[in-house]
């Protein structure tokens, strides 16, 4: 079963970790300094918020496949898009190992798709390179735009 994957970046993680643990009415499945995560089966989502820094709201979504024949089922549909597709392939991202990839949508938002092999202690590197907007994109909103601040999952 696949899940949906949503990323948002935060202004106070404390707080927000308590808000959504009430919502979900679940405690996180994850909590790292800066990083917090809710792997829940009712909804199937991997709800992620991490300190923001500086910019606080969506960061990306995705789809997160439960084995390799949804991961590549899954990047058929990608590729059904039309979009550009950068594929990261194997990384080391979020506190996991991964095999993902990731397309921007019409209005700019990053989505990745990914199936986490195994889980790390280190968070590794952020994906922020190749996420642009195209000018063949339209530009609806200017707030719905995203241009490479996504960070991986």
């Amino acid at each position: 079963m696949k899940r949906l994957h949503v990323s948002l970046a935060v202004a106070e993680l404390e707080t927000t970790t308590q808000f959504y643990t009430a919502l979900f009415g679940s405690a996180p499945t994850m909590e790292r300094d800066h990083y917090v995560q809710w792997a829940l089966d009712d909804p199937a989502i991997n709800f992620v918020i991490e300190d923001s820094g500086s910019k606080i709201g969506l960061s990306h979504l995705g789809i997160q496949a439960n084995d390799e024949a949804e991961l590549q089922d899954q990047f058929a549909k990608v590729s059904a898009t039309g979009s550009q597709i950068v594929d990261q392939g194997e990384t080391q991202c979020c506190y996991a190992k991964s095999t993902k990839n990731w397309v921007v949508d019409p209005d700019g938002i990053p989505w990745e798709t990914f199936l986490t092999h195994s889980r790390t202690e280190d968070f590794g590197e952020p994906f922020v390179a190749g996420l642009e907007q195209t000018d063949e994109a339209p530009k609806k909103r200017e707030t719905a735009r995203v241009t490479s601040g996504a960070r991986c999952c």
